[in-house]
């Protein structure tokens, strides 16, 4: 069935942006510090996880060209590989970009929170009070809403999606704007601290693992971008918008990335950074005071509304294409007559969504948990190029985008996700969720879900074969 509606390029550009810069880059780069020695290290983490987007957009840009049709996510497993990959990593997939939602609907929750406890207020009792359940229980509260609040929206149309999407985004990169102006008021000690290092001087292999450590939240925050070939069908000029949105989404975010960065070293100093969760609330009140943390702390919860928004307006897609494929019962492939939603689709991502706020309840215990599982989608999509450059050749000389540096780029970012992926597996640090279960690490429950999914393929394969 043909959409009614087409995204414009500068639609497109808007979701590729609110893809990538969810709330991660209001709060990982504590994460990035914490595993960094120096600021050395903390800033080219920064660069290389901007360089590793950069390789991955080109590569989806061309996946994207030639495979342009709704849930292009699903599709190119299902083009390029068999289907029972597709379906297992899709859903893997779909566990992670709810995941993905759950930890940002989270942080935003930290984001409000500090409208009426700002953080930088008094340190010592703000430590005691965020470990009360009962500013948990408001933060876990917020996400929910937050996500019942666009699954409304989009349950109204993807115009209304994309108008809404556009707004938030826009207020988004006007508020990264409004964090980097604390650079031309900052004073002197706090300037100075830019260049201050730890007084460790670490090994080289130290130096490679706190690397790996730290581009796992890097991974995270520069992420998003894959899901644009969900995309496909709905864009006007499929050819000729997918990659011009990419390649402007991205290099927008890059270039706000390493400003804002900088920022927050110079501001607020790399040691104290570590030890940071609302960054840019605490950013703003150092250098204009407790009230504009407060209302930054406000503005910064519509960033979480973006990505909110466009995940929601993402994942059903992939759900519609799995059902396109008789993978999904065809309940998920239905579209309102009216709004032509995939209502369906949306409501059980919501659900999935809501139900991990719930398990998660923070940021920081799955964070390696879904870079894990990224890690399969992202080296085994990018993978497909290969193939899809021998299957559809015949639209080499049709205008499709084809990326320079052939096959240098996809090559990086594979071995740069299969990297992150290692430098996991090798980070034997338990969450407390994952403790309770024996599991060592983020890294076994990846692995096991994604074995479980292609079972859960082969199993509902049968049944179908059973009762025909």
């Amino acid at each position: 069935m043909a959409t009614k509606s087409k995204l414009t390029l500068f639609d497109f550009t808007m979701i590729v942006v609110s893809l990538v810069i969810g709330m991660g880059i209001f709060r990982t780069p504590a994460n990035v510090a914490k595993a960094s020695p120096d600021t050395f290290l903390f800033f080219v983490a920064w660069i290389a996880g901007g360089l590793v987007a950069f390789c991955g957009a080109l590569t989806y840009a061309e996946i994207g060209s030639r495979l342009p049709v709704t849930g292009g996510y699903y599709k190119v497993f299902s083009y390029a590989y068999h289907p029972s990959i597709a379906f297992a990593i899709n859903c893997v997939i779909l566990v992670s970009n709810a995941a993905s939602l759950a930890m940002v609907a989270l942080v935003g929750g930290e984001y409000i929170t500090a409208i009426f406890v700002p953080l930088s207020k008094d340190v010592e009792w703000i430590k005691i009070a965020a470990n009360a359940s009962y500013i948990q229980t408001i933060q876990i509260t917020i996400a929910i809403v937050a996500i019942l609040l666009f699954y409304g929206v989009n349950l109204l149309g993807l115009k209304m999606s994309a108008k809404t999407q556009n707004v938030l985004t826009l207020i988004k990169i006007i508020l990264i704007l409004l964090l980097i102006t604390p650079l031309f008021f900052a004073d002197a000690q706090a300037s100075s601290q830019v260049i201050n290092t730890s007084t460790i001087s670490p090994t080289f292999m130290e130096y490679i693992k706190a690397f790996g450590i730290g581009l796992v939240a890097v991974s995270f925050t520069y992420g998003g971008y894959q899901q644009t070939i969900n995309f496909g069908a709905e864009v006007d000029k499929p050819t000729k918008n997918v990659p011009r949105g990419i390649f402007l989404g991205i290099a927008i975010i890059i270039i706000l990335y390493l400003t804002i960065n900088y920022a927050y070293i110079k501001v607020i100093g790399f040691e104290n950074l570590k030890d940071t969760k609302n960054i840019a609330a605490v950013m703003a009140s150092k250098v204009f005071g407790i009230n504009a943390e407060r209302i930054l702390s406000g503005f910064l919860f519509l960033s979480v509304l973006a990505y909110v928004n466009v995940l929601l307006m993402s994942n059903p897609r992939v759900m519609f294409a799995m059902s396109e494929d008789k993978i999904l019962p065809p309940l998920f492939g239905k579209r309102n007559t009216k709004t032509d939603v995939l209502t369906t689709s949306l409501t059980t991502f919501a659900v999935l969504c809501i139900f991990i706020v719930f398990w998660a309840k923070e940021f920081d215990k799955i964070l390696s948990f879904t870079i894990f599982l990224d890690c399969f989608g992202m080296v085994l999509s990018a993978a497909t190029i290969f193939i899809l450059r021998k299957k559809t050749k015949y639209l080499d000389d049709t205008g499709i985008y084809k990326m320079k540096l052939f096959p240098l780029m996809p090559i990086l970012f594979i071995a740069a996700y299969v990297f992150v992926g290692i430098s996991i597996s090798l980070d034997y640090k338990p969450t407390d969720i994952l403790a309770k279960f024996g599991i060592a690490n983020a890294a076994t429950i990846g692995l096991a879900v994604m074995v479980g999914f292609i079972g859960l393929y082969f199993l509902l394969k049968k049944l179908t074969n059973t009762h025909k």
